[in-house]
């Protein structure tokens, strides 16, 4: 059987999609590594609109889907999730561990095996004040789950204060709306320390963050203790714009690190 290649998988955070990545693939392409940026359920390109996503399946679905391919022909995965979604690689890990060399958690949520992964949701809503989410809209679907519309002002403020204008524009162009699926990341053992917690875990704190606050990002890591935890100065929340080559060339030397 030939050796597996190494292929970068790069999930996007609440409300954005594989455009944000833009930078990054491209730096990456060009230094020779496989590099897919993924679309979760209802955004980005993806087809279906954020009511057609009813459960946490449906929104990593194409995740999965990715992982499949990848799967099937041999390849080792490095996932790196961005905020919300180190929600997505933390259950895509838990089905393809036999694949997953390392996860990086990019300013993201972490879970542990322990607790269901909405508690760390849960934690940075009492964290945070109303007032800071400022124009973004909250709405409820089917009683329960929680759907967000990140509104421009937040956007331009907490967000992407530190990138060029153009990625700023493009946001407030191409960001859907997003759902929290709180009651099926409240179900007990989504995550088990076989399989998700057997997997090299790396935890990237991106200072300055305005979203995810610095306390926020060291009570994950305290919370779900990586292996690795490396930090960015003066990142704020879209590191991927932001210092997309520094980023570029962290996650070149984790994947040479984690075999």
């Amino acid at each position: 059987m030939p050796t597996p290649t190494k292929h970068l998988v790069l999930v996007h955070g609440l409300s954005h999609g594989a455009w944000c990545w833009y930078k990054v693939v491209c730096h990456l392409r060009s230094c020779g590594y496989h590099v897919t940026a993924v679309d979760l359920g209802g955004c980005g390109v993806h087809q279906s609109g954020v009511e057609e996503i009813a459960t946490i399946s449906d929104y990593i679905q194409p995740l999965i889907n990715v992982l499949e391919s990848l799967s099937a022909v041999n390849e080792r995965v490095v996932l790196v999730g961005h905020s919300y979604g180190g929600l997505a690689i933390s259950m895509a890990m838990e089905r393809y561990s036999h694949i997953v060399s390392v996860g990086v958690f990019i300013t993201s949520y972490m879970p542990n095996c322990r607790d269901p992964p909405a508690l760390q949701i849960k934690q940075y809503f009492k964290s945070l004040k109303a007032e800071r989410f400022m124009d973004c809209k909250f709405r409820l679907k089917n009683v329960s789950p929680m759907i967000v519309e990140l509104g421009d002002d937040y956007m331009a403020t907490m967000m992407y204060p530190n990138c060029q204008p153009e990625d700023l524009a493009l946001a407030k162009m191409l960001v859907r709306p997003n759902g929290f699926f709180l009651e099926d990341m409240s179900k007990e053992s989504l995550l088990t320390s076989e399989k998700y917690g057997s997997i090299c875990r790396v935890y990237v704190i991106c200072e300055g963050d305005q979203v995810m606050t610095e306390d926020f990002q060291k009570f994950i890591v305290k919370d779900s203790p990586p292996d690795e935890v490396k930090s960015f100065p003066e990142a704020g929340h879209m590191i991927m714009l932001s210092k997309y080559q520094d980023l570029s060339i962290y996650l070149q030397d984790v994947t040479t690190r984690y075999s």
